[in-house]
Parts: structure tokens; C-alpha cells; sequence
């Protein structure tokens, strides 16, 4: 997988053993930056066993790390139905280029077709994913918060 010229210092990998502390607190703090007001520490089993349960039948979860060996995003995506299920920057690090990095690793892994569900309330992801591609296909629902959730599609072009 490359990574764009821009993040030539940048490490993208698969996900091993010893990322998971890492994982699971960038996923709280990036997630706390977005909806503060839910209890996401409360979540972090949750996420351990989802992507466990999303590893088991195929999916590839791709970990960004910088120049310092840091975590600074990751991405979990299945290639047999390109169901993207988790992308995740650091708060710190929201509109550095490093979501666009990770969708470009997952396209990758899924060439034809990525699926996700974003909140329909996230302004700020919809129109990340906007301008990457996406289209919105349909509606939904979080099983977790029970928000709504903007079903998106994204395709290669001429596809």
C-alpha cells in the first residue's frame, strides 16, 4: 500500500497485539473531541470485541503511525463487502490529511466499493467524505447511541 507522497514519513501497517492500548485510546480521545457528552472510556470493550469479532471474518485493520512511531490514526475495513467500520484520527491531528491517507490505504484494500455509516449529526465527517467521493445512499441508525446515521457509498470512478 502507498501512502501519499506527503506522508513519506508516515508508517502505514496491519494492526498486531501490542497496538491495542494505543488503538483503543486514540478511539476514545478522537471519539470525546467529536461528542463529548458520551461516556466513550464506558465503549473501549466494545471496540476491543468489534473489531476482534470484524478481524475474525476477514477485515484488515491498518494503523498510521508517524514519524515518531506514534499512532495517529487507524482504519478497520472488510475487503469481501468493503464495509468500512472504524477510521479514527487523533484529535490533534483532525485535518492534517491523515483520514484522506487512510481512505486511500482502504481503497486498497477494497478497490471496488467502501460502505460506512457516519452520524448524521457529524457535519464535519459527511463533508470529509463528500469531498473524497462519497455519496449518500441511505439512512440508519447507531446501534450503540441510537443516532441517526447517513448510510455512504464510495465507488471508483466509471464504475
Amino acid at each position: 500500500m502507498n501512502a501519499p507522497t506527503a506522508y513519506a514519513s508516515r508508517n502505514l501497517r496491519s494492526r498486531v497485539d501490542d497496538d491495542w492500548p494505543f488503538i483503543l485510546d486514540l478511539w476514545v480521545a478522537s471519539w470525546r473531541a467529536t461528542y463529548p457528552e458520551i461516556d466513550f472510556e464506558a465503549r473501549r470493550d466494545w471496540l476491543l470485541r468489534r473489531i476482534r469479532e470484524l478481524e475474525a471474518i476477514g477485515a484488515v485493520t491498518l494503523c498510521l503511525f508517524d514519524a515518531q512511531s506514534t499512532l495517529a490514526g487507524f482504519v478497520v475495513i472488510n475487503p469481501a463487502d468493503g464495509w468500512l467500520d472504524q477510521i479514527c484520527v487523533a484529535p490533534d491531528r483532525f485535518g492534517a490529511g491523515l483520514g484522506a491517507s487512510l481512505l486511500s490505504a482502504a481503497r486498497n484494500v477494497s478497490p471496488r466499493l467502501i460502505r460506512l455509516d457516519v452520524n448524521a449529526d457529524n457535519a464535519r465527517a459527511i463533508h470529509f467524505y463528500e469531498r473524497v467521493g462519497f455519496s449518500r445512499i441511505g439512512r440508519g441508525a447507531n446501534t450503540l447511541s441510537g443516532r441517526e446515521t447517513i448510510v455512504m457509498e464510495w465507488r471508483p470512478q466509471g464504475a
